[in-house]
């Protein structure tokens, strides 16, 4: 039987200041760069987790030198290469960001993860890497890249409105292909837009051009820089801490908050002032002060990653709520909304599963045990809901470890 976690109940309004880890999307994507970079990097305070490991792991393999400077992290690309056999865990920037820089090393890559990794869509980006000039053998994990030193690049048409890591993918390797890459989508709107717009921005900042329109984006071909790259801290992952303020009525300090960024956790701000929280930034700092909870109607397409912990806090709410635009989520870690439906109704709840999303309606709630299904979110969502719920038993609290092994410790640091 996995390890059973008792969820702390507050025993009074939280009142914390919570310094957290690098952003695990960030890191990822600086990894990446820093790998197909003409010089070294020097990645600043990245996040050190299951899935930002897994990838460090994967490009050592393909001949890339990471090593430990301190708290950072020194990168030395070097000739991309194979033959190797590359665990992706259940990370899917891990699995659709390396298969395409894969492609450009000589020898063949073998990829295979977590049993739940082998269910995540990944089709498209492998039809996708064919259609640009490479060799990949299968069309779900565990498949073979069978790379040829070189990707000639050009256009493809996805349909990525399953992820908008199939775009993000394609798009990070492309400065090193022969005709760089243009990705069209065609299809559904593309979730999680905000993971767009930072690869944008962080391509460009290693020194790639790349032009984007309505559903197209093109990276020319050429070199990119290394040198520093900072990574701010996880935003999504402030977001249970933040609405622990709003469930104990209390008031939580996320430090180091970024003035501007493309992390999409920046919506917390807004989305917890509808859910009824007093939100102040001061000197550097966002600070979340609780009141009453109330239902929030709202799209969270772009957002998807703050859905679990929202829904917890919708489910404390003094009416019902309605998280709309996360269809998409069927294919995360889990199915997260057949989780969240199954695991908050186990306590009582009254959740039902939409086509798009969840429909909320606040009843009391009583302790029990809430399933995680090995996703890091699931456990968020159950401390959420037993700061305010006797009696919640959180199956394996050491799945945070994919984004957040400290999540534990700041836990009973910020209750205490």
């Amino acid at each position: 039987m996995p390890q059973m976690w008792s969820a702390p109940v507050a025993d009074g309004p939280a009142d914390a200041r919570v310094a957290l880890p690098g952003s695990k999307s960030m890191t990822n994507r600086a990894l990446i760069l820093a790998a197909l970079a003409g010089d070294p990097s020097l990645v600043r305070r990245p996040l050190r987790s299951r899935d930002t490991l897994l990838m460090a792991g994967a490009l050592r393999a393909l001949g890339v030198t990471i090593e430990d400077s301190g708290d950072d992290w020194r990168v030395t690309p070097g000739e991309l290469r194979g033959p190797a056999t590359l665990d992706v865990g259940l990370a899917g920037t891990v699995m659709r960001f390396v298969p395409p820089v894969a492609a450009l090393a000589a020898g063949d890559v073998f990829f295979d993860g977590d049993p739940y990794a082998r269910k995540r869509p990944m089709g498209t980006i492998l039809a996708a890497l064919r259609v640009l000039g490479a060799e990949v053998d299968g069309d779900a994990l565990p498949f073979t890249v069978r790379g040829a030193g070189g990707v000639p690049g050009g256009s493809v048409t996805i349909d990525a409105s399953g992820s908008s890591q199939m775009v993000s993918g394609l798009l990070l390797a492309a400065p090193r292909y022969g005709k760089g890459a243009e990705v069209r989508h065609e299809g559904p709107p593309v979730p999680s837009g905000a993971h767009l717009t930072m690869t944008v921005r962080m391509l460009r900042e290693a020194g790639a051009s790349v032009e984007t329109g309505d559903d197209v984006w093109r990276v020319h071909p050429g070199g990119l820089r290394g040198g520093e790259v900072g990574i701010e801290p996880d935003l999504s992952n402030a977001a249970p801490f933040l609405a622990a303020a709003l469930v104990t009525g209390g008031r939580v300090t996320v430090r180091d908050w970024p003035a501007e960024t493309t992390q999409p956790g920046d919506e917390l701000r807004r989305l917890l002032a509808e859910m009824g929280a007093a939100v102040t930034y001061e000197d550097g700092d966002l600070t979340v002060r609780g009141g009453s909870i109330h239902g929030i109607d709202v799209d969270l397409g772009d957002v998807s990653e703050l859905s679990c912990v929202l829904a917890a806090v919708a489910a404390l709410a003094d009416g019902p709520s309605r998280l709309r635009g996360i269809a998409h989520m069927r294919g995360h870690e889990t199915d997260r909304l057949a989780a969240l439906t199954t695991e908050i109704n186990g306590l009582g709840g009254d959740v039902r599963e939409l086509p798009d999303g969840l429909e909320i309606r606040p009843r009391p709630l009583h302790g029990g045990v809430f399933r995680t299904y090995d996703d890091h979110r699931m456990v968020m969502a159950a401390a959420v809901l037993g700061l305010a719920v006797p009696g919640v038993e959180v199956e394996n609290l050491a799945t945070v470890g994919k984004t957040l092994p400290e999540f534990g410790e700041l836990w009973a640091e910020m209750l205490r």
